[in-house]
């Protein structure tokens, strides 16, 4: 048991591998469990998680800087890189980052737009808040000044990194990892002025609060966008999201970067000021960790400690 920014955790020690899956604390878990006893008696209806998900939809807006309107719940961000990928005019020109999330990059590939290599050139650049590989961060002010349409993902960020994205023409992010949360959440921002450039394709009964009929009547807001939600991870974000979103996210950041940097000092490398660091080590025994791109990717979260960060120095020496 570990306490940490007033929440108590169950994770082991030497589990620094967020940046794969979150780890929620005791009153998160709590709540989904209750919601899955309500489930195994019979308890609920469907409407009976329309507060958890507008509850989870709120803070999601919070934590990025945008009001509740603005934001569509759905499953996963490759579902929601979709609807803007195929919402662009046909041979569009996107800039990812090199190294960028398949789930960013991909939606983009199978819509047939062109990939290209610069900012300048594009129509449009997706790209990551945090590197997903490396912990790399994005350089936002930059991007902002350059005026080109954005969207960005922040489901390396949001949890651990203060944002205020309120410009970016699109944000996607998930509920499983920084946000502590059950898998099959996720949302997206629209800007409000940019709505009517997304085509609603997957148009369904929760989208339009019609469950019969061939009018298709879409919400007057981002909800238009919505896919009918998971319910059980929704319960869950509807818990962990405003407990997030409570947080002095200074604090938080400060915390997770002063473990990284203790991590890469103690290796003989650079501070990143990333939540995330990957480094030339083989697997570390004791310690939950993740390989990508070939390297040892490490993760530090609120729950961590300065106990996990040298079980991993003492076992390189």
């Amino acid at each position: 048991m570990r306490e940490a920014f007033g929440a108590v955790f169950d994770v082991e020690p030497g589990y620094l591998n967020t940046a794969s899956i979150g780890v929620p604390p005791r009153h998160v878990a709590d709540a989904v469990s209750a919601a899955q006893e309500r489930w195994r008696r019979g308890q609920d209806t469907s409407s009976s998680f329309n507060e958890a998900v507008e509850t989870s939809r709120e803070a999601f807006g919070r934590l990025i800087g945008v009001p509740a309107t603005s934001v569509a719940c759905g499953a996963t961000v490759s579902q929601f890189v979709s609807l803007v990928a195929q919402s662009l005019p046909n041979g569009s020109k996107v800039f990812v980052e090199p190294g960028e999330f398949t789930s960013v990059t991909l939606p983009f590939v199978a819509a047939g737009h062109q990939i290209v290599s610069t900012v300048d050139e594009a129509d449009l650049v997706a790209v990551s808040v945090v590197q997903s590989a490396d912990g790399a961060i994005a350089d936002l002010e930059t991007l902002r000044a350059s005026g080109k349409p954005v969207l960005l993902d922040v489901s390396q960020a949001a949890g651990w990194m203060p944002l205020s994205l309120a410009w970016a023409d699109f944000v996607v992010g998930v509920a499983y990892k920084w946000l502590m949360s059950p898998r099959g959440a996720a949302w997206l921002a629209v800007r409000p002025d940019r709505m009517d450039a997304l085509t609603p394709l997957a148009a369904n009964w929760y989208s339009t609060g019609e469950n019969y009929g061939t009018e298709l009547v879409l919400r007057s807001d981002a909800r238009r966008f919505d896919l009918s939600p998971t319910w059980h991870a929704h319960v869950g974000a509807s818990v962990a999201l405003p407990w997030v979103a409570s947080l002095d996210l200074e604090a938080v950041r400060a915390h997770c970067v002063n473990l990284t940097d203790h991590l890469l000092t103690g290796l003989g490398l650079a501070p990143n000021g990333s939540a995330i660091v990957s480094v030339d080590v083989p697997h570390v025994s004791g310690v939950v960790s993740s390989v990508r791109a070939g390297r040892t990717r490490f993760a530090c979260h609120l729950y961590n400690t300065i106990e996990d960060v040298d079980r991993v120095l003492k076992a390189l020496g």
